[in-house]
């Protein structure tokens, strides 16, 4: 029987997510649909041949063995196994509270296809305390065809950077490091990548869009790719993405960032980051060794088949193989919500 997936999505991010596991799922002779909402995702991301549902009455209909979710809630009201695959690798935001915002469970998913034994371990103990869902450690998806390619495009000695910055205020130091980095970019026979999260203050993406030099180069946060196979390191501040890119095992040089973390090179004085740049890039595998071993620690997959790993998982939890010990909670005030803002009432 063909085995029916819905991705249900609302932020941009999930189509670099979900794209590699529909091309497994394809692979498989297995059935796609996508579900969009919300006021945040941009519909036109969706390409002409992949298939969208646009109410929850033909979700419903539709009635899918899984439903998988890169973001952190999905109503129960839905029909289909409720399975997390992440937003992004472990990284180190917290709430104010201190807890860390990928091991929040909020009682929703019934299978979380972790990253590697890092968080595996974590979300073992998580649900050893709830009981209501069922962990298996897959790789991330969204990384799979970033092994297919490991070669760089061209035979270029220039050097290159990769900077990235996520959008919360918080953490952000975009805007610090604008002139900085408008310095450096006119300074240095250097080509730039620059990447913002999707969620980014419009005006701080405009300036940066706004550099017009040759060796400079926009890149959306959905085709990064070949900017990862290119760059020699990255710049970033506090974002998961420094995680995806240490997985290709190059540095990563961070301005005031996590300063506990010994896989990175973090930089806190302004006035010291150009020289920790560039000896950097002069000395690229100085780190390696920390760099491997933190890795293997959050993501020791490198063979692009996370995706099958999340559909055996599915299919044995679908087969009955595996299971958890108890129901989820109903998760009353939730749904409520999550009806409110989809429109959708009926019992």
């Amino acid at each position: 029987m063909k085995k029916r997936y819905l991705f249900f999505i609302s932020q941009d991010y999930s189509f670099a997510v979900l794209r590699p596991l529909q091309q497994e799922i394809m692979r498989r002779e297995g059935e796609v649909k996508w579900f969009l909402y919300g006021r945040e995702i941009t519909y036109e991301k969706l390409h002409e041949e992949e298939m969208r549902l646009f109410t929850i009455d033909e979700v419903i209909k539709y009635n899918p063995h899984a439903v998988f979710v890169p973001g952190n809630i999905v109503p129960s009201f839905i029909p289909g196994l409720k399975v997390e695959v992440f937003h992004g690798l472990p990284g180190t935001k917290k709430k104010k509270t201190g807890e860390l915002y990928h091991y929040i469970i909020r009682g929703m998913f019934d299978l979380y296809c972790t990253q590697g034994p890092s968080s595996t371990v974590v979300f073992q103990q998580l649900a050893e305390k709830h009981g209501y869902f069922c962990i298996e450690e897959t790789g991330w998806c969204k990384l799979d065809p970033l092994f297919y390619k490991t070669n760089r495009s061209g035979a270029s000695q220039q050097k290159t950077i990769l900077f990235a910055s996520t959008f919360s205020p918080r953490y952000s130091k975009a805007e610090v490091l604008f002139p900085i980095l408008l310095e450096m970019m006119q300074k240095y026979d250097i080509h730039w990548y620059v990447t913002l999260h999707p969620k980014m203050p419009k005006e701080t993406v405009c300036k940066y869009k706004s550099i017009n030099f040759p060796n400079v180069t926009f890149v959306e946060s959905t085709e990064l790719i070949d900017a990862f196979h290119e760059a020699d390191m990255m710049l970033c501040d506090i974002s998961s993405i420094i995680y995806e890119f240490l997985t290709l095992l190059k540095p990563v040089v961070t301005f005031q960032g996590d300063a506990g973390d010994n896989s990175l090179v973090n930089v806190e004085n302004p006035t010291n980051l150009e020289k920790t740049i560039l000896s950097v890039l002069e000395n690229p595998s100085q780190n390696h060794e920390v760099i491997s071993e933190t890795v293997m620690r959050f993501h020791p997959y490198r063979d692009g088949k996370s995706s099958a790993r999340v559909l055996d998982a599915v299919d044995r939890m679908l087969s009955g193989e595996m299971k958890p010990k108890k129901r989820k909670p109903r998760n009353l005030i939730r749904n409520f919500k999550l009806r409110r803002e989809l429109g959708y009432w009926k019992l």
